[in-house]
């Protein structure tokens, strides 16, 4: 048994050895109640050295944790304004891996229409592939939105957008609420694959 103080009051906890904690943890952890409430849920009936840091690591170990957590308040970002036809503006990201898998993500603005492509690698390459395919299939977007990551950000790419007369625009690193239709798509096609 362990006495301790936490702010006002005395906790009294049994104190679990080194073998027990991992089922402790898994216990606890079962119905994914995130990082606060599993400390708390802990806190009441257990303690050893490092509880927090090992609660804080088992969550954030856990895939359906990370994926149906919320995201943290952001700033406002002004909002795009939608244009007038389908497929006029598109947003894309990657997403994964994911259960080995990485997906190129497209949404159309427009219509909300979304296309999910199982890529091999997140090269400018890759991308430049599967976006032939689907502007064959649909038509040349007016405007490409996209993160910074180094696909979007390559030569191949730029000269790809240019050649094409689609404008390439790039949101504000660090603020990807800015790029907020493709990270939806992103989460909610990672929260499908889950049920897969």
């Amino acid at each position: 048994m362990a006495v301790y103080s936490k702010g006002l009051e005395w906790l009294v906890s049994m104190v679990i050895p080194p073998q027990g904690r991992p089922s402790i943890l898994s216990q606890r952890h079962d119905t994914h109640p995130g990082i606060s409430r599993m400390k708390n849920l802990a806190q009441a009936y257990v303690w050893w050295p490092g509880l927090d840091k090992d609660t804080k690591d088992k969550v954030k170990e856990c895939v359906t944790c990370q994926i149906s957590r919320p995201t943290p308040p952001q700033a406002p970002v002004h909002p795009w304004e939608c244009p007038f036809s389908p497929w006029a503006r598109i947003h894309i990201d990657h997403a994964g891996p994911f259960m080995g898998k990485t997906f190129l993500i497209i949404i159309d603005t427009h219509s909300r229409w979304l296309e999910v492509e199982i890529v091999s690698s997140t090269s400018a390459e890759v991308t430049i592939q599967v976006l032939r395919k689907l502007f064959a299939m649909h038509e040349l977007p007016e405007q490409l939105v996209s993160d910074n990551g180094t696909a979007f950000t390559s030569h191949q790419f730029k000269e790809f957008m240019s050649k094409n007369g689609i404008c390439h625009s790039l949101t504000s690193p660090y603020h990807p609420r800015s790029n907020g239709l493709a990270e939806q798509a992103v989460q909610i096609t990672l929260i499908l694959q889950s049920y897969l």
